[in-house]
């Protein structure tokens, strides 16, 4: 007991003498420590009865607060103290004989020291000392870990515009994080793949993530989305839109007639539409194979034919080109006689015709089937006479033909009734 009395003396005093204190905290140190140290000196120490030290680690983004807790579980009033990785003392009891500043005292009591470190920095991560003065001392530690959230966070891509059918190159680069992030690619709403590469250099992270994508027309105007997932950040992102160059896309509509035969005599006309990025420059009306008739009128994208016949029949072609390439549509024009619309409604008129008289003809054929059938429905039954009456109770025949009321003889009498 006396060894463990001095042994705490001796440390006691070392820490005394490399303290460099204001006059303030040496005038504490007077009063409380020197009390306490005085207590050892006489021999009043405190002995260990079933305490326990508790801690827990803690992490914590550069910039913020950091809270250490050291606990005491079945407390008996045995000093507490905090030291920092360099096994400087932070806080004794409820004072403060470290300079620095960023520890503050949250809460002391007997079973409980809490500090809290602002502004936390890389330089502050490692491992820190709880200490019981008990007999024997206990001691344990709890780590800070500092999370850094990357710097920066770029899309670099290959060209500002590119062509359909190209693939570019896009490369994200998450800088100076710890530790390290994982880089996400999301065109619209579809996650990519992409291959990244990590570099390491003074305890900090730099992640550059590769995506190559081939595009096309529809992935003109859609963001491509860098994301980040770190453990210090969230929601950390940035896009890029891309440009995407097509060759037009070339539509070739009837505006007259709207509906219905291209027939001799009458006017038909055509409008192109063409869309592409750059819009189309260069738009021309040809005929397929054949050359333009003389009497056609073409006005910029509309196609004109006053007076349509035969000779106008073929392939009609709209071109529109711009700095991708060049595209088509092709309406195919055939001429009617100036009667065909109206031999054709002729028909129509006489099918229909046709078709009325066969109904009316099948639901009479029906209705007549229908009276038929309850006329004979209701006339079936069964007869019976009065020739043979009395002989239902005759031996056998010839009695029954000698029993017959009125006999052959009266056979002009007899009458029938239907019942």
């Amino acid at each position: 007991m006396c060894l463990s009395v001095c042994l705490l003396q001796l440390e006691v005093s070392e820490h005394v003498q490399r303290w460099d204190l204001n006059a303030d905290v040496q005038h504490r140190t007077g009063t409380a420590l020197g009390q306490w140290i005085r207590q050892l000196s006489a021999g009043r120490c405190f002995v260990s009865d079933g305490q326990n030290l508790v801690t827990e680690d803690v992490t914590v983004v550069e910039g913020d607060v950091a809270t250490i807790s050291c606990r005491v579980k079945n407390s008996d009033d045995s000093v507490i103290q905090l030291l920092n990785p360099n096994r400087q003392t932070i806080y004794f009891r409820d004072f403060r004989p470290l300079k620095d500043s960023r520890f503050q005292l949250v809460n002391f009591s007997n079973s409980e020291l809490r500090v809290s470190l602002t502004n936390v920095s890389i330089s502050d991560e490692g491992r820190y000392f709880c200490q019981l003065y008990t007999d024997p001392p206990q001691e344990i530690y709890t780590t800070i870990t500092v999370l850094v959230p990357p710097r920066n966070l770029v899309i670099d891509i290959q060209k500002e515009t590119a062509v359909e059918g190209e693939e570019i190159e896009l490369n994200c680069t998450a800088m100076a994080s710890r530790p390290a992030t994982t880089i996400r690619w999301f065109k619209g709403n579809k996650e990519l793949t992409g291959k990244s590469e990590v570099e390491h250099w003074s305890d900090m992270y730099t992640v550059t993530s590769q995506l190559l994508l081939k595009v096309g027309r529809e992935d003109d105007g859609v963001p491509v989305i860098c994301l980040v997932d770190h453990p210090a950040v969230k929601d950390l992102q940035t896009q890029r839109y891309l440009e995407v160059m097509y060759k037009p896309q070339v539509r070739v509509s009837q505006n007259y007639p709207l509906q219905g035969l291209t027939r001799e005599g009458e006017p038909l006309e055509l409008t192109c539409t063409a869309f592409g990025k750059p819009q189309p420059t260069d738009m021309r009306w040809l005929r397929v194979d054949d050359e333009m008739p003389q009497h056609v009128v073409v006005s910029g994208s509309n196609l004109l034919i006053s007076n349509l016949n035969k000779t106008d029949n073929g392939t009609y072609r709209c071109e529109a080109s711009n700095a991708v390439g060049k595209s088509h549509a092709d309406y195919m024009l055939f001429v009617y006689d100036s009667r065909a619309g109206e031999e054709g409604a002729i028909r129509s008129v006489d099918h229909a015709v046709v078709g009325g008289v066969v109904a009316v003809v099948v639901f009479a054929m029906l209705c007549l089937l229908i009276i038929l059938g309850r006329y004979f429905a209701r006339h079936k039954g069964t007869y019976f006479t009065h020739e043979a009456k009395g002989a239902d109770d005759a031996a056998d025949a010839d009695t029954a033909i000698i029993n017959a009321e009125g006999g052959q003889n009266n056979s002009e009498e007899k009458k029938e009734y239907f019942i």
